[in-house]
């Protein structure tokens, strides 16, 4: 399986907890085991995001390296440190 497709089936089961999620505020369940089912979601968001993240930096950023192009270079380095920043925030 590919990377992209890993990636698709793991995006697929996190809306897939989202709905539960839906379903779970529809019938008025306990607001806790509703909030333990949203942290679920966040990390299962984390890991997807870590997943692109190596990704990206397997593929573009190291074919930015390879290619010797300075200016394509600092755009991926960019990209990197403006993504870091906004997570800070």
């Amino acid at each position: 399986m590919s990377d992209t497709q890993a990636i698709g089936n793991r995006l697929k089961r996190i809306e897939g907890q989202v709905r539960g999620v839906q379903q779970m505020v529809a019938e008025d369940r306990y607001c806790i085991d509703i909030l333990h089912q949203i942290q679920a979601i966040k990390s299962a968001l984390a890991r997807a995001e870590d997943e692109i993240l190596r990704n990206h930096a397997a593929h573009c950023v190291a074919g930015a390296i390879a290619s010797g192009d300075e200016d394509e270079q600092r755009q991926k380095f960019s990209e990197l440190v403006d993504l870091f920043a906004r997570t800070k925030r």
